[in-house]
């Protein structure tokens, strides 16, 4: 049966600047992944303030191993139909593997996401020199972006594997000084994924905008999983920093529910799920 998302929410439309007054004032963001309208309608009954639309599909949908095999159809595709399933929940997609290989590549694919698909905020990973000029492009064109740091799954290669970053000082550094880099790109969210506790914190209380941890302890301002996980239907070993919601519940709006609750009053990320 077709659900109109308008009329299962009576909440404002979580914006960017929205975001930014959330970290301002003490109020931690929940994020899930989305992948299609029926699981989007399900975040937006449930109050969760940003769907993301993650390459992470190409492991959890579609069966691959790593990010690398989703294209910019396949993006265009998935955040299409999650925006269907959405109202006041904000939409963030991920641009996926070599979309930032040089500006024109990277416009088009921010063009398409926003305005093809729906999408009101884009994801980039990484912080070199081409990153941020990226970042930067995009923004100039009224394209918000979100980046992304510490293990970043389009790096898999590079790194050997889903391995944790930033355990060695000079790493920890180098992901600090990146973190920087890509806010005074002009990016409004930071997404940091795998790092110990203590550089998460780092980078929340350095950072003006919101700091969105995966993996990286509980002081950043917001927490995102990959909804797989959280419901505990992925294939396979859960990674440490998940949590299986569903688990003792009855429904799948009562994990996501259980989720951002967790998630707002601090009690996840636990101990368990952090990196030291």
């Amino acid at each position: 049966m077709y659900v109109d998302p308008a009329k299962t929410t009576a909440r404002k439309p979580v914006t960017v600047p929205g975001l930014h007054a959330m970290k301002a004032e003490g109020r931690r963001i929940t994020v899930l992944t989305a992948y299609d309208y029926s699981l989007a309608a399900q975040l937006e009954l449930a109050g969760i303030d940003v769907a993301l639309v993650g390459d992470s599909l190409g492991m959890v949908v579609q069966g691959h191993k790593s990010t690398l095999p989703v294209t910019l159809d396949h993006m265009v595709y998935h955040t299409q139909a999650v925006a269907r399933g959405l109202s006041a929940t904000l939409l963030v997609a991920d641009l996926p593997f070599m979309a930032d290989r040089d500006l024109p590549h990277v416009l088009q694919a921010g063009a398409r996401l926003v305005g093809e698909a729906g999408a009101a905020m884009v994801k980039i990973e990484g912080a070199a020199p081409h990153i941020l000029d990226a970042i930067s492009a995009l923004v100039a064109r009224a394209i918000p972006v979100c980046a992304h740091l510490g293990l970043t799954p389009q790096s898999v290669h590079k790194f050997g594997g889903f391995r944790i970053q930033g355990r060695e000082q000079e790493t920890a550094d180098r992901i600090f000084a990146e973190a920087q880099a890509v806010q005074a790109a002009g990016a409004d969210l930071l997404v940091l994924e795998g790092v110990p506790t203590a550089l998460g914190e780092r980078v929340t209380k350095a950072l003006d905008i919101p700091v969105i941890g995966i993996g990286a302890g509980p002081h950043c301002d917001g927490q995102v999983l990959v909804i797989h996980d959280m419901l505990g239907i992925t294939p396979g070993k859960r990674p440490k920093f998940s949590k299986d919601f569903l688990a003792g519940r009855d429904s799948v709006a009562a994990a996501i529910a259980a989720y951002a609750a967790d998630v707002r009053s601090g009690a996840f990320p636990a101990p368990e799920h952090c990196f030291n």
